[in-house]
């Protein structure tokens, strides 16, 4: 989509909120739609997803791998631990099929409540919200750095029944949360408001596989006023201490629970961790 067709667009396709989209600088959300092949973005995210392209070429491989890792924890909890409550952090644009598309799929009276703090995002919540009848769905929009502003928020007390297992999904997200936030704090908050039998989605942006290209890939991010943290194996295991990992732990995100019919995938090509655990207590 170009500048010109966002621009005159229909305001009464999708909510239209009073923001400013700042089209002229990239964007996190915006990079990774164009790096896994999605239409909404613009020139300056362009060449900001080329740029990182060109110091590790592997970057599209990686985030497309990340995404179906999404996908297949998503099935594997509704199928297997009959989870029927997500709360989906760090959604992104929009791309199908989401999350509630693929628990709703397996089990339609399953509820979602996505949360993010992109103007971008935002404007396409609409797409987040076409629920089966059975099930519901939300958005909130909110950081991740405020915890409160999230768990408070009325629309996800409406949609999610705190009280009862929730698997929260936080994937390419957390590499946006520098340390002097706290990012593993802050999980263990959120994992602190939700009831036993909950599950943790979590994936971590690794240099640990291709330590140079990789790091050409944060240097890229942040020159362009996106902050991003690249972190090790150590790093992503402390996002997990105190619950439960499910085989096979914390891997390389196309080692986690494969398809029988994926398609092989070089670790050197894969720039994320993933694991996912339970909390028990």
């Amino acid at each position: 989509m170009s500048e010109a067709e966002w621009m005159s667009r229909d305001p009464r396709e999708e909510p239209w909120p009073a923001v400013d989209l700042r089209l002229d600088v990239p964007h996190s959300a915006r990079v990774y739609d164009y790096l896994i092949g999605g239409k909404t973005n613009f020139e300056p995210d362009r060449v900001a997803a080329q740029a990182s392209v060109q110091a590790w070429p592997a970057l599209p491989i990686s985030m497309r791998t990340t995404r179906t890792f999404m996908q297949r924890a998503v099935r594997h909890l509704t199928e297997r631990y009959g989870i029927r409550q997500f709360l989906d952090i760090g959604t992104g644009i929009p791309t199908s099929p989401n999350v509630h598309e693929i628990a709703q799929g397996i089990a339609p009276e399953t509820r979602v409540a996505y949360v993010d703090n992109d103007p971008i995002v935002l404007t396409h919540a609409r797409a987040l919200m076409s629920s089966t009848p059975e099930g519901r769905t939300c958005y909130v929009d909110a950081d991740l750095r405020d915890i409160d502003s999230i768990i408070d928020a009325p629309q996800l007390r409406e949609v999610l029944d705190l009280s009862k297992p929730v698997a929260l999904s936080l994937v390419a997200i957390v590499h946006f949360v520098l340390d002097e936030d706290d990012p593993q704090g802050l999980v263990r908050r959120l994992m602190d408001e939700l009831a036993p039998g909950s599950f943790l989605v979590l994936t971590v942006f690794t240099g640990d596989t291709d330590p140079v290209g990789v790091g050409g890939v944060g240097r890229e991010y942040n020159a362009r006023g996106i902050p991003l943290q690249i972190r090790d194996r150590k790093e992503t295991l402390a996002f997990f201490d105190g619950y439960e990992l499910l085989d096979p732990g914390v891997t390389l995100v196309h080692h986690w629970r494969p398809d029988p019919d994926a398609p092989e995938i070089r670790d050197t090509d894969i720039a994320m961790y993933g694991g996912v655990a339970v909390k028990n207590a």
